[in-house]
This record gives C-alpha cells, structure tokens and sequence, in this order.
C-alpha cells in the first residue's frame, strides 16, 4: 500500500523488474489527492489491471510528469484520455492494441497524440492492429526513440512507421523488420545512432524471416552517425563485417548474436575471425564488444592488438586455447568486464595475467577449463580479489583439483569477501584456500 505520510516528494516511481502482486489492482488510489510531484511512472511489468480512473486522476494532477510507461492492461480505447491529461509528456509507453479497428477509437487517439508536442520516446504497442498505427504518425516527426522490441508488427507496415521518423536516433525492433525494412530505416533514418534487432523466435527452428547481414550493412552505408548495434541474425559473413567496419569507423558498441553457436561465415565456410579483426582494427573508440560464430584464437589476437579502449568484452563459444585468453588480458589495456562462457580457456592464461584482474572490474566465466586447483592458488597469490567458485554440484573441495569449476566470478574489493552468497557459492580467499588444502 502506498504510504501517504512519507510520499508527497515521490518524483519517480519506476517498477521495471520488479515482481509485484497486487490482487485488487486499486492501489494508485492511495496516492493523496494533493499529491502532485510524480515526474516518472513505470508501471510497464503489471500483469494486473490497475484502476484507470485513479490512474487518470494521478496523471491529470502532475503537471510535471514527463514520463509514463503503462502495462498491457491499460487498453487503447483509454490511452487518449491519458494523453490529454498529460499532453507535457516527452517519454511513452503505450498500453495494449485492440483486436480490432474501431474508426472513433482511431480518431480520439489521432487527435491525442497530435496534442503532444513534446513527446520524443515512443514504446509498447503490443498486440497492435497495423490500421492503427497511422495514429502515431502526427508524432513520428519529432521522435529520436522507437522501442518496438515487443511489437509483432509485420515490414510492410514498419516501413512505412519507420519512414515518418526522419529524427530518429534510437530504435529497438524484431526481426519482423527484415532487410527491407532496414533499407528504409538506412535511407529515412540519417540521425541514427543506436540500432537494436532482436529475435522474435530465437530458439525455435530456422524462421522464414528475410533478414541477414544485409540490413545491417545497408545500416553502415545509410546511417552515418551509427555509433551502438546490438543485432540478432543467423548468418554472417567476414565481407559484410569488413564492409561495416570500414563504413562506420566511429562505432563505439557492436554486439553480435549469430543465433547458432559456431556459426562459420557463410560464404566461405570460414571462421568469422577476419571479419571481427576488421572491426576492432576500424572502430578505434570500440568500448563494448560480444562475439558470436565460428571463432579462433586468431581473432583474440586481432582484439588485444587493436582494441585498445576496449572496456566490456563478451565471449560464447569460441577460442582454441589459453592463447585466446593471454591475448585479450594481455593486449586490452582499458579492459573493465570480461564475460566468457563455454570457451576452451582454462587455468594458464588466468595465472598468469593475475595482476590484470586487479585492474577490471569483473570477470565471469562459465563451462571453461578453469580448475579449482587454479582458483586456490589466485586467491592466495591476489588477496584484494574476491574469487567466487559457483558450482551446484557441490563443494569443490570434493573432487580431484584438476576438475574444471562450473561457474568463476572474480571482482575486485575493498571490503573483504561476502557474506550473502547462497550455500553452492564459496569465496576463495587466501586463508579459505590454506583450510582447503
């Protein structure tokens, strides 16, 4: 329940990943009538309706309020009534689509959204019916964010949403989009700087959904300000990396989903080693990179020659060896977070470049060749480190030390090692590694 003595000053009320139960769905209601001071409203992870009328009278009454995200709950034919009262807006979240076209819905909507003139961020349609999607377009002029990350909105209509959005500067989408839509994103979208694709089906089979490398090359051509990707596709190649790499040398993000572990570039059959070497090689300011395919210790080598702002590195399913590993602790000098899973990298290269986790942040790895023989001898010989073994299998100390660990998670600190861990985690410190020797 909300807590009206000490919640007047509220300004941001955010839900987001937050699991809430609330039976009766009435607790804006207790929101104080003079409260007016809500600035934020994130109520997008409901799965619960919520009163509409105390939600209506709350955002009527803040006049401040700049950003409202809303859950599927909240239908379409109330949304107008929302945005009247808060026409001050700049960030929305729309509730959900109805099944079916109503022409007076339509045109209440229409005529609201038309009355936001401050409104820059658009997210949400979910289950929407394309005819209505015109509605938004009085908006789309002045929007530099578009989060349809939810949206099983088809091409064809996307295309023609997306060529509204001449100032666009972020856009999140499905797959649904295809290459042609990212052609017309490439040829209407010039401000771009942020591109997020992800999969609508990502563990289903092989979907009959034309996208490819090609949309995200048609995006390097198009969108010179291209700075951040983050792209879910099933076929790659070195070509189509090197051609992206060089048309857009300014990239600060590239991350890469081949959806089928040891994917090799299509073409040719080859590791997509070259190709990622282009990439690290070209965007001198890279900071984050995920790698996916068919991947050597070759292009560890490419990462810690050139990617010398390197920041945040993700790693699945690829390398030959601890050379891969030497490579990147050794070469990345700015190195910060280092994730790594299902990699032949194992003990060598992490005793080896000890010092060099002092200097980062974190570094994760799981169903590697670490053994927790080598995590003893790092957590003697790296006291201000905390080294976590999490192995559900049991405590480690009762299997042979030359058996690999499950899971590693390292990280430096100043305050000693935790205490909240669950029963499957243990801190590897140096006196915990003297009592298990």
């Amino acid at each position: 329940m909300i807590d009206s003595r000490v919640n007047r000053n509220l300004r941001e009320l955010d839900l987001r990943e937050s699991e809430v139960e609330d039976l009766s769905g009435h607790w804006l209601k207790h929101f104080p009538d003079d409260y007016t001071s809500l600035v934020s409203l994130n109520i997008a992870c409901l799965g619960c309706e919520v009163s509409f009328s105390a939600l209506e009278r709350l955002v009527g009454r803040c006049p401040n309020l700049r950003t409202l995200r809303l859950n599927r709950a909240v239908p379409l034919d109330k949304l107008a009534n929302l945005l009247r009262r808060a026409p001050q807006l700049v960030e929305l979240g729309t509730g959900a689509y109805s099944s079916e076209l109503r022409p007076d819905v339509f045109s209440n909507l229409s005529g609201a959204f038309s009355g936001c003139k401050e409104l820059k961020s658009l997210s949400g349609f979910w289950d929407v019916v394309p005819g209505y999607l015109p509605a938004v377009y009085p908006i789309c002029c002045r929007l530099t964010t578009l989060n349809l990350s939810y949206a099983t909105i088809q091409s064809p209509d996307l295309i023609k949403l997306v060529g509204q959005c001449q100032n666009l500067q972020r856009l999140w989408v499905l797959d649904y989009i295809e290459d042609a839509g990212l052609d017309a994103v490439a040829a209407s979208c010039k401000d771009l700087r942020e591109l997020r694709v992800f999969p609508s089906d990502p563990y289903g089979p092989e979907p009959n959904v034309p996208l490819t490398e090609q949309g995200l090359v048609s995006i390097s051509e198009g969108c010179s300000k291209l700075q951040s990707v983050l792209y879910f596709c099933r076929q790659m190649s070195n070509a189509a990396l090197m051609t992206i790499a060089r048309n857009r040398p300014n990239m600060t993000r590239f991350r890469l989903c081949i959806i089928e572990p040891g994917t090799p570039d299509y073409l040719t059959l080859q590791p997509l080693d070259v190709g990622f070497g282009a990439i690290v090689e070209h965007c001198k300011d890279l900071q984050r990179l995920s790698l996916s395919g068919l991947l050597t210790d070759l292009v560890f080598e490419y990462i810690g020659t050139y990617a010398k702002k390197l920041e945040m590195l993700s790693v699945a399913f690829a390398g030959e060896s601890d050379l891969g590993l030497h490579h990147v602790l050794s070469g990345c000098e700015k190195l910060r977070k280092l994730e790594i899973r299902d990699c032949p990298f194992g003990d060598k290269a992490l005793l080896a470049n000890a010092a060099k986790l002092e200097t980062m942040r974190s570094l994760w790895m799981s169903s590697c060749s670490v053994t927790f023989g080598a995590c003893k001898l790092l957590g003697q010989k790296m006291p201000r480190l905390n080294v976590e073994v999490i192995d559900e299998r049991g405590t480690p100390d009762s299997r042979p030390e030359s058996c690999p660990i499950d899971k590693l998670y390292i990280y430096r600190t100043v305050a000693g090692s935790r205490f909240d861990m669950p029963g499957f985690v243990w801190t590897i410190d140096e006196d915990s590694a003297m009592r298990l020797s």
